[in-house]
């Protein structure tokens, strides 16, 4: 009589299955959070670093135009410094401009031109600070006012002080547009790229000491000369008469 042995094969029952496919997808869902976390912080720190790149953009441009500052006693209707704090601030003055100053090749050689920074609002972005600029006795054209260059999105707060010679303190009014300031402190403070986010906020402070002052009207008249017309001399010359400042 012929003993058959039986022969056993090794498997997996359906519940150790079950079991191992628990586990690897538990492995799968933390990778993957973990890798969309990873991106999500990338891309906020991506946000914050062009953040303040663009607030320092912004506070550079405005100190290039303030140190090349220009203005004239006698035609302070086109040279006045006009500056308004609030929710709606806004400052406009005549510069020369240099070389590198944004949107220079758009106005070619006219180098000297009103510069004007304004918060504005954007549905999508807050508040904006944005510039306009337009050549001295030009007006402003339409692509300029409809399209004009945003320096720093989502302000918070875009103030301006100035340094009062007499009070010896600064102030935050500046009645006097045919003067200029001796000194100009610019606080910009935003408050980051999503208006609807409630991440901290960045603050920067520049104060500009402007090296141009005021030209004198006096400076701008022509001499003219006082008194009778010389009589012509025997070579055709004549005695030179002094020359005065008109009033």
């Amino acid at each position: 009589m012929n003993r058959h042995t039986r022969q056993q094969t090794a498997a997996f029952t359906l519940v150790e299955i079950l079991v191992a496919l628990g586990i690897f997808m538990i492995v799968v869902a933390a990778i993957y959070s973990s890798w969309t976390a990873i991106l999500r912080a990338s891309k906020v720190g991506l946000d914050a670093a062009a953040q303040v790149q663009r607030e320092r953009i912004a506070i550079r441009t405005l100190e290039e135009a303030l140190l090349t500052t220009r203005s004239f006693a006698a035609d302070w209707e086109h040279y006045g410094f006009v500056a308004e704090n609030g929710g709606e601030a806004s400052l406009s003055f005549v510069s020369r401009l240099p070389k590198s100053f944004p949107r220079n090749g758009r106005f070619g050689d006219l180098d000297v031109r009103r510069v004007t920074f304004t918060l504005e609002q954007r549905q999508e972005y807050g508040l904006n600070l944005v510039l306009r600029q337009n050549p001295i006795l030009m007006d402003m054209d339409t692509d300029e006012k409809e399209h004009p260059i945003v320096l720093a999105r989502n302000v918070k707060e875009f103030a301006m002080e100035f340094w009062d010679m007499q009070k010896g303190e600064w102030i935050d009014e500046w009645k006097q547009t045919n003067q200029l300031p001796k000194m100009v402190k610019v606080t910009l403070r935003t408050g980051g790229a999503d208006p609807r986010s409630l991440g901290e906020q960045s603050e920067i402070t520049r104060v500009v000491a402007l090296p141009t002052i005021m030209v004198p009207a006096m400076w701008q008249a022509p001499l003219i000369p006082t008194g009778p017309a010389p009589l012509p001399g025997p070579a055709g010359g004549g005695t030179a008469l002094p020359l005065v400042q008109p009033r």
